[in-house]
């Protein structure tokens, strides 16, 4: 069994990643925009949004690879913008696009890390032995990396990520591409990691990956829009009523109840609908309206708040303060979170330093 890397998890007491009205723009467009945020030492914190939200260039910012355009940020207490290679000495950090060398063994992938990482001798062969076994790959230690399965791949990835004990570890939307037997699996490796007290920032657009977190953040157009665990966030619903609708034509359908004041919210979820109502007298008149409309038959059936509808929910109050169109960005957004498995999210410019899954 490994050491304790930090503080116990979720430990509110130590701070691991703090930031203050972080910022990054690329001329006249704002990427992320005075994020705050802090994260405890041994805490999974996971960022949920749609693909070029800001979150892999919040990621970035805060492992040091990208410089701020204001505001500031600090890791293991240390300042990302004055001293980024201190910060990069002491972080592990997995690129959302594989690329480890292909043509070497995956024994050699994790020798040239350990080299970057100034590992050598009894020291790395510790550490080697120690990732192999953490990864499962200890039977795959002269297999081509470039004939691993995807999966294989995100382990190697992870294996050399942490293979100098970080105390923070960036996962930058780990699992793209992988199948979810593989999900499954390097989720566990992350919430075995994280009971050793790892501190863990993970980058999702995953609703089932975001469960895993301890505290979400929500980003949406480079903004954090809410932030807080699962049942924290659900509560926005607390006194109110949502509906799950079927009927014929639902997007005719959204366009009719959307006009009805009882109906607070409304979003297309695949062929149904999800209403935000005051309370269940609301239920039976939105049956009635749809079948006297024309859009029946039709059902109504109180369900459990997602997390899905907490980030649609979030998204809507967010742009009503900013007087942005609500109802049809958001539905774009969360189509993007739930259709586009695997793509990847805002990521401009390129790594100045190696880190895992980042050839130098």
């Amino acid at each position: 069994m490994e050491p304790n890397l930090s503080a116990p998890r979720g430990d509110a007491t130590a701070l691991a990643v703090q930031a203050v009205r972080l910022s990054k723009r690329f001329g006249s467009f704002c990427a992320v925009d005075e994020l705050d945020l802090s994260v405890s030492a041994g805490e999974v914190f996971g960022f949920l949004g749609s693909n070029g939200a800001g979150k892999s260039t919040a990621i970035r910012m805060l492992c040091g690879l990208l410089a701020p355009s204001s505001g500031e940020a600090r890791v293991l207490g240390i300042d990302v913008a004055r001293d980024p290679e201190a910060v990069k000495r002491r972080i592990g950090y997995m690129t959302q696009r594989f690329s480890l060398y292909e043509d070497l063994t995956v024994a050699q992938n994790l020798r040239f890390y350990g080299g970057v990482y100034g590992l050598e001798g009894a020291a790395y062969a510790e550490r080697a032995a120690w990732a192999l076994e953490m990864a499962g790959l200890t039977t795959k230690g002269t297999f081509l990396t470039g004939d691993l399965s995807g999966g294989w791949k995100q382990r190697l990835a992870l294996a050399c990520a942490v293979l100098h004990r970080p105390r923070v570890l960036f996962l930058d939307e780990p699992t793209g591409g992988v199948d979810p037997i593989s999900r499954r699996r390097f989720w566990n490796l992350i919430d075995e990691m994280a009971g050793e007290g790892v501190t863990i920032i993970v980058t999702t657009h995953y609703m089932d990956e975001a469960e895993h977190c301890d505290r979400i953040a929500f980003m949406h157009a480079g903004r954090l829009v809410a932030m807080g665990s699962v049942s924290e966030l659900k509560r926005v619903f607390a006194g109110r009523l949502l509906l799950e609708v079927r009927c014929a034509r639902p997007l005719e359908g959204l366009d009719l109840l959307m006009k009805e004041p009882f109906v607070l919210e409304a979003a297309v979820f695949g062929t149904r609908l999800h209403l935000v109502v005051a309370d269940e007298a609301a239920r039976g008149r939105v049956v009635a309206l749809l079948e006297h409309s024309g859009y029946g038959p039709a059902s109504a059936e109180p369900v459990v708040p997602s997390l899905e509808d907490c980030f649609i929910h979030a998204i809507r109050e967010a742009e009503e303060v900013t007087g942005s169109a609500s109802v049809t960005s958001s539905v774009a957004a969360v189509g993007a979170i739930a259709t586009a498995p695997g793509a990847g999210g805002s990521n401009p410019g390129g790594p100045t330093a190696p880190a895992a899954g980042d050839q130098p």
